[in-house]
């Protein structure tokens, strides 16, 4: 799409006022280099008001943007763990801030360590479409409780949200204090370019090399938060109905369109046909219409949804069997862009739902001899961000635990340890590095200052030259031995 003169002007304008105001903050930052405790909690007091009051208005702009995402999904994935990672660090962030003591060896006796958590600086924050609100607090709140100044460029793919939050935030905080920055591929290109104390990007893996490299020319560094395909494993014993629901459930949110959805199911050989039989019946109960169904979200604009029919039309032409979940047998095809999940058997590795992330309501079912051909399978591959795994069998969870690397992990469960407030957040590989979520984000928006002290006794005059005496052969039989 070739860009228009006035794109092009207000981009300029939004790129000009990046500048500026990363120009503030860094001044503002100086002036007050270790906010208070007091400050800090403060700052995330405030957030959790204009998100509690403002709750309403966030979950209508969020509905608009996707052309129907489910309210409670809504609730449940945006609102309720930003509140609730709020509360967390309020909770906790007293202990956080302590600095650590540390051994010191007796060679350099009398004198103490200690690791003291010192605020990083201008933190920027690049936030993508799937879950708007969410993985703009989510960081936001890891930042201020860490004491930094933060600047967050919302995604274009989420214009009514991205206003909102901007209008919400500049309601609360001064501008060099927290930012919205919105804009264009080009403002977010920029954006990526400015020289943070840390910049967090969440997003694909392609674009998230684009912000790395961004990032290196400053030395910035930077937490990655990408996709990837996320495998599901079905024992052999597990009870189908457990593991049918909680995979519909995780594959269902936002119609498929989360970092760590299911992106594939290994099953047994012999359990493929129960699988698709209970995913079925599973998915009917939680929802038995879709297309008016204001519970199942939208694909959130054309360019995906063309995407995603993409894959169908390449897995159908390469010979997938596609099996649709459509309860009431509605007509999706127009005036909506609402997708049933579709289930594909019989893929190849030559088939895009089998090579991209897929980011969508389709689910391939991959199956599988022996357990150890599943844990072969994910390890021939890209480490994926979540990996599930569904079976009672305590030997035979440790066993994939200790066999394979994800990000993090579901034991009969899917999506719910990005919930968890007191569990890391992060890849591994290609899907991302570095960590955030309660304690770990203090962590990663901290320097961790090194602190060596000592007073007026200085023992370390013992090696200093000329070498060679007495003091120099003592030391040297006590401490290289």
């Amino acid at each position: 799409m070739v860009a228009t003169v006035v794109q092009l002007t207000e981009s300029k304008k939004q790129i000009q006022h990046t500048h500026r105001v990363f120009d503030d903050q860094k001044k503002a930052f100086r002036n007050n280099p270790m906010p208070s405790l007091t400050e800090r909690k403060e700052n995330l007091k405030r957030l959790k008001r204009v998100l509690m009051t403002n709750q309403d208005k966030l979950l209508d702009a969020i509905d608009r943007d996707f052309s129907c995402r489910s309210k409670d999904e809504s609730l449940i994935a945006e609102v309720m763990p930003s509140i609730q990672g709020i509360n967390y660090a309020l909770k906790n962030l007293e202990g956080w801030m302590k600095p650590s003591k540390r051994h010191v060896s007796v060679l350099f006796q009398p004198a103490s360590n200690r690791v003291h958590y010192q605020p990083k600086g201008v933190v920027g924050v690049i936030v993508p479409w799937n879950y708007p609100l969410y993985l703009a607090v989510g960081p936001l709140v890891a930042s201020l409780a860490a004491g930094n100044r933060t600047m967050i460029k919302m995604s274009e793919y989420t214009p009514h949200t991205s206003a909102l939050f901007r209008e919400i935030i500049e309601s609360a905080f001064p501008e060099d204090l927290v930012s919205v920055i919105n804009g264009e591929a080009d403002v977010a290109a920029d954006f990526s370019s400015r020289p943070f104390d840390h910049l967090l990007f969440t997003g694909s893996t392609s674009v998230g090399k684009l912000v790395m490299r961004a990032a290196a020319e400053n030395l910035t560094p930077v937490t990655l938060e990408l996709g990837g395909k996320s495998p599901a494993i079905v024992s052999p014993d597990v009870p189908m109905e457990d593991a049918a629901q909680r995979i519909a459930f995780g594959k269902a949110l936002n119609a498929g369109q989360t970092c760590v959805a299911p992106d594939y199911v290994l099953c047994p050989a012999d359990r493929v046909q129960a699988f698709v039989d209970e995913y079925r019946n599973q998915f009917a109960k939680m929802y038995p219409s879709l297309r008016d169904n204001d519970d199942y979200t939208a694909i959130i604009n054309e360019r995906q949804y063309a995407r995603l029919q993409g894959y169908l039309d390449d897995a159908r032409e390469k010979g997938a069997e596609l099996v649709e979940i459509n309860p009431a047998s509605e007509n999706m095809k127009d005036g909506t862009r609402k997708m049933p999940i579709t289930l594909a058997l019989n893929t190849t590795p030559d088939m895009k739902i089998m090579q991209d992330e897929i980011f969508g309501p389709i689910l391939p079912v991959v199956s599988y001899g022996k357990l150890d051909e599943a844990i072969h399978y994910i390890n021939d591959r890209p480490r994926p961000l979540a990996l599930y795994f569904f079976g009672y069998d305590k030997s035979m969870q440790e066993h994939v635990v200790d066999n394979t690397h994800s990000g993090g992990m579901c034991i009969n469960d899917a999506l719910m340890h990005v919930a968890q407030d007191d569990l890391p957040f992060g890849g591994v590989g290609d899907s991302g590095m570095g960590h955030y979520h309660g304690k770990e984000g203090f962590l990663t928006f901290s320097h961790h200052r090194a602190i060596f002290s000592k007073q007026k006794f200085n023992s370390g005059k013992f090696v200093y030259a000329p070498h060679g005496t007495a003091a120099h052969k003592m030391v040297y039989k006590l401490f290289i031995r």
